[in-house]
Protein backbone atom coordinates (compact mmCIF):
# COMPACT_ATOMS: atom_id res chain seq x y z
CA UNK A 1 0.00 0.00 0.00
CA UNK A 2 1.16 3.51 -0.74
CA UNK A 3 0.54 6.06 2.01
CA UNK A 4 0.68 9.85 1.69
CA UNK A 5 2.90 11.56 4.25
CA UNK A 6 3.48 15.24 4.95
CA UNK A 7 7.13 16.27 5.05
CA UNK A 8 8.43 18.81 7.55
CA UNK A 9 7.48 22.38 6.77
CA UNK A 10 10.19 24.63 5.43
CA UNK A 11 9.86 28.29 6.40
CA UNK A 12 11.61 31.64 6.31
CA UNK A 13 10.59 34.65 8.43
CA UNK A 14 10.31 38.07 6.80
CA UNK A 15 13.32 39.51 8.67
CA UNK A 16 15.81 37.10 7.08
CA UNK A 17 14.48 37.25 3.51
CA UNK A 18 16.61 39.60 1.43
CA UNK A 19 16.83 40.74 -2.19
CA UNK A 20 19.37 37.93 -2.82
CA UNK A 21 18.44 34.25 -2.84
CA UNK A 22 18.73 32.38 0.47
CA UNK A 23 17.80 28.77 1.22
CA UNK A 24 14.44 27.82 2.69
CA UNK A 25 14.90 24.82 4.96
CA UNK A 26 16.79 21.71 3.99
CA UNK A 27 16.93 19.93 0.64
CA UNK A 28 14.22 17.33 0.03
CA UNK A 29 14.88 13.85 1.41
CA UNK A 30 11.76 12.47 -0.32
CA UNK A 31 10.24 12.83 -3.79
CA UNK A 32 7.39 15.31 -3.35
CA UNK A 33 4.23 14.70 -5.37
CA UNK A 34 2.33 17.77 -4.15
CA UNK A 35 3.66 21.01 -2.73
CA UNK A 36 2.42 24.45 -1.80
CA UNK A 37 4.08 27.76 -1.14
CA UNK A 38 2.24 30.12 1.19
CA UNK A 39 3.52 33.66 1.39
CA UNK A 40 1.92 35.27 4.40
CA UNK A 41 4.33 38.20 4.26
CA UNK A 42 3.38 41.62 2.93
CA UNK A 43 6.09 41.44 0.23
CA UNK A 44 6.11 39.80 -3.20
CA UNK A 45 8.48 36.80 -3.36
CA UNK A 46 10.42 34.94 -6.04
CA UNK A 47 11.28 31.24 -5.63
CA UNK A 48 14.25 29.51 -7.25
CA UNK A 49 15.34 25.88 -7.45
CA UNK A 50 19.01 26.68 -8.13
CA UNK A 51 19.57 29.93 -6.21
CA UNK A 52 20.04 31.89 -9.43
CA UNK A 53 17.11 31.45 -11.79
CA UNK A 54 13.73 33.07 -11.04
CA UNK A 55 11.31 30.11 -11.21
CA UNK A 56 8.09 30.88 -9.33
CA UNK A 57 6.43 34.16 -8.32
CA UNK A 58 4.34 34.22 -5.14
CA UNK A 59 2.49 37.48 -4.46
CA UNK A 60 2.21 39.09 -1.03
CA UNK A 61 -0.35 37.25 1.12
CA UNK A 62 -0.72 34.69 -1.70
CA UNK A 63 -0.05 31.03 -2.29
CA UNK A 64 0.72 28.51 -5.04
CA UNK A 65 -0.29 24.85 -5.09
CA UNK A 66 1.36 22.30 -7.39
CA UNK A 67 -0.08 18.80 -7.76
CA UNK A 68 2.62 17.09 -9.80
CA UNK A 69 0.97 13.68 -9.84
CA UNK A 70 -2.58 14.54 -10.82
CA UNK A 71 -4.34 11.43 -12.10
CA UNK A 72 -1.10 9.44 -11.99
CA UNK A 73 -1.75 5.72 -12.32
CA UNK A 74 1.47 4.62 -10.60
CA UNK A 75 2.24 5.18 -6.94
CA UNK A 76 5.79 3.88 -6.79
CA UNK A 77 8.33 6.37 -5.45
CA UNK A 78 10.19 6.30 -8.76
CA UNK A 79 7.14 6.61 -11.03
CA UNK A 80 5.47 9.67 -12.45
CA UNK A 81 6.22 13.33 -12.16
CA UNK A 82 7.77 14.43 -8.85
CA UNK A 83 9.89 17.15 -7.29
CA UNK A 84 12.98 15.02 -6.80
CA UNK A 85 15.12 14.22 -3.78
CA UNK A 86 17.84 16.87 -3.13
CA UNK A 87 15.69 19.70 -4.52
CA UNK A 88 16.50 22.88 -2.59
CA UNK A 89 14.17 25.89 -2.38
CA UNK A 90 15.51 29.45 -2.38
CA UNK A 91 13.63 32.70 -1.81
CA UNK A 92 14.24 36.41 -2.35
CA UNK A 93 11.92 39.35 -2.10
CA UNK A 94 10.79 41.56 -4.94
CA UNK A 95 9.25 44.03 -2.51
CA UNK A 96 10.69 44.01 1.02
CA UNK A 97 8.35 42.43 3.58
CA UNK A 98 7.77 43.95 7.02
CA UNK A 99 5.80 41.10 8.57
CA UNK A 100 4.97 37.41 8.16
CA UNK A 101 6.60 34.16 7.06
CA UNK A 102 6.98 32.16 3.85
CA UNK A 103 6.03 28.47 4.18
CA UNK A 104 6.68 25.52 1.85
CA UNK A 105 4.77 22.28 2.47
CA UNK A 106 5.01 18.98 0.63
CA UNK A 107 3.48 15.51 0.40
CA UNK A 108 5.29 12.34 -0.57
CA UNK A 109 4.41 8.66 -0.91
CA UNK A 110 5.67 6.01 1.49
CA UNK A 111 5.28 2.33 0.76
CA UNK A 112 4.05 0.33 3.73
Amino acid sequence: MAVARADSIRSKAFGVITNAYTTVGSALAQNWRVFSISNNTDGDMMISFDGTTDNLFVPAMGFKLYDLSTNAANVQDTDGFVLQINTQFYVKYITAPTTGTLYIEGLYVRRS
